[in-house]
């Protein structure tokens, strides 16, 4: 018998879970569904009656019905100014002035020197969407309008689709905190609170987009663009270059001639070391150690030709015959003549 009833309370469990999940799934007929649960509980993007005699009656003055009305409209707004004034320090000033008697504030302000006279400023501001038109009539009276980009994005499906979403995981967290309160065995505890911080994240997750909706459709986003106009040139001044400014192209073309050896010189020293060190290593060690010619092997030897002197040279350089030198065993021809 016990056994039967944890089966029926576990099937009773199950389907409930089954039931929730599905109900927090998003879906259209859930939502329905949803609001039909809720005591008394309307939707966000839905009002009420107009009045109290209106209630319980429809537009055509039946009772028992109630027609929905139009959720208000939701446009997010943006623009872009780009303006010519004469001081970008004094508009900027001056914007931030306008801004802050709307209501609204400064998000960001970049401020850059261009030249020494000239400087440019770009702010971005907030402002509510019921002073934006005005605002922005004022931010381009400043100066010279250049530029001009205004878009506005209708939002109000998003919201009123976030909203719902909202109240319908709202129910979802309160239907499965409820059957925590009935859990009584561990294991259905575990798995309802599991489920619960699921649903939780989920809920916190739409609450920031509502959030995120919710600042830029009540606040307008304008950029504005400062410059200051460049000096006219003088008329009738010569734009030829004159000897000063030779004079100073020759000299920054010799100092980056210069600059340029110098980087030369730097990336060939490790090469330049390398080889001054192996010419040291040769000159003071290799050639130290190398065998070296003596006198006597350099002299010719007895049966070589002796290197012509001084005077044979002269005689070679002169044209002049040599003589013929004495044949062999002539001596001893001679005297065995004479004998």
């Amino acid at each position: 018998m016990r056994g039967t009833r944890r089966t029926a309370a576990a099937a009773l469990l199950a389907g409930a879970l089954f039931l929730t999940g599905c109900a927090g799934s998003g879906g259209s007929d859930t939502m329905a569904s949803d609001a039909k649960a809720d005591s008394g509980a309307v939707k966000p993007g839905y009002e009420g009656p107009a009045s109290a005699a209106g209630a319980g009656k429809a537009p055509d003055g039946k009772a028992g019905t109630r027609a929905p009305v139009q959720a208000p409209q939701r446009v997010i707004r943006t623009a872009e100014l780009y303006v010519e004034v004469k001081d970008a320090g004094k508009a900027a000033e001056s914007a931030r002035r306008v801004t802050a008697d709307a209501g609204g504030h400064v998000e960001s302000e970049t401020t850059e020197r261009v030249d020494a006279s000239h400087v440019n400023a770009r702010i971005v501001l907030r402002v509510p969407q019921e002073r934006y038109d005005a605002v922005i009539a004022e931010l381009a009276g400043t100066g010279k309008l250049l530029s001009r980009k205004a878009e506005a994005k209708d939002v109000t499906g998003q919201v009123v689709d976030v909203d719902s979403r909202i109240a319908t995981q709202r129910a979802s967290v309160a239907r499965v905190r409820a059957l925590m309160d009935k859990a009584t065995q561990l294991s259905d505890v575990v798995t309802l609170e599991g489920e619960l911080s699921r649903r939780q994240a989920d809920l916190e997750s739409l609450l920031a987009q509502q959030a995120a909706l919710r600042d830029r459709t009540s606040m307008a986003t304008i950029t504005l663009q400062l410059s200051e106009p460049e000096a006219a040139s003088p008329a009738g001044e010569d734009d030829r270059p004159g000897v000063l400014d030779a004079l100073g192209g020759g000299w920054d073309a010799l100092v980056g001639a210069l600059a340029w050896a110098l980087v030369v010189l730097a990336a060939l020293a490790p090469w330049l070391l390398l080889l001054a060190l192996a010419y040291a290593v040769w000159r003071w060690v290799l050639r130290p150690r190398l065998p070296r010619r003596t006198k006597a092997e350099a002299a010719p030897g007895p049966g070589a030709a002796p290197w012509p002197g001084t005077g044979e040279v002269r005689r070679l350089a002169g044209g002049v015959p040599a003589p013929a030198a004495p044949a062999e065993g002539g001596d001893a021809d001679r005297e065995g003549g004479t004998v």
